[in-house]
């Protein structure tokens, strides 16, 4: 098989690829990678020495393609399927493309600030970093509520590039900083999210990794 991706389950960034290899049923060899793991570490250090996931592997080509969006846009150039996750359209490819951009950067990464910060040996936290981080996701929580007013997909009327950055962004974000009380358009788009068979298959396949997902530490007495 020509195409392979190195990748972890539970990496929001992984999953965001995941979902868009799952939409059009692309045929991929899949290589988890077990950072924690020396041989594992080493040989994806031999594919991709930066040593950050995603990268996919296209052998029939001998290209290697890091980076979330950048995989999708390969995949859309090189193996189109039956779901076009960027319109043609000019206008809607921008939205798609600035709502991938901004799931990425304003919901994944301070939600993964919180989460690595639980991670930290005792005494190396980041407190004010993390409430930096808990402040930012509450701001674009704010921002994607107001985008999802009467709307199914974030940019178009069609699932896209964009939902596939959305969907795990928001399913993670959920955890750390929970809004489905409080954000009742973002609640239901998630909600659509987890019901679209993509990102179901992906959740499935996260499950048995779930444990791994450091839980919020209780305060010190």
């Amino acid at each position: 098989m020509s195409l392979e991706l190195f990748f972890h389950p539970l990496s929001s960034f992984c999953q965001k690829v995941l979902v868009a290899l799952y939409e059009n049923d692309t045929k991929f060899t899949p290589r988890i990678v077990d950072l924690m793991d020396e041989k594992s570490r080493a040989e994806f250090l031999k594919v991709w020495p930066i040593g950050k996931f995603p990268v996919l592997r296209d052998s029939t080509v001998g290209r290697t393609v890091p980076e979330s969006t950048v995989i999708i846009e390969y995949l859309e150039r090189q193996h189109p399927g039956r779901t076009k996750l960027i319109p043609d359209e000019a206008k809607t490819a921008f939205e798609v493309r600035e709502w991938d951009r901004f799931f990425d950067l304003y919901v994944d990464v301070p939600m993964q600030k919180i989460v690595t910060d639980r991670l930290r040996p005792a005494g190396k936290n980041d407190p004010h970093g993390v409430d930096v981080a808990r402040q930012q996701l509450k701001v674009a929580l704010g921002l994607v509520e107001q985008r999802m007013a009467g709307r199914s997909w974030v940019a178009g009327e069609e699932f896209t590039m964009a939902d596939c950055a959305a969907a795990p962004a928001l399913q993670y974000a959920n955890m750390v900083e929970p809004f489905e009380a409080t954000h009742k358009n973002t609640a239901a788009y998630l909600a659509r999210l987890r019901a679209r068979p993509s990102f179901a298959r992906v959740l499935a396949e996260a499950q048995p990794c779930l444990a791994m997902v450091p839980k919020e530490k209780a305060p010190a007495d």
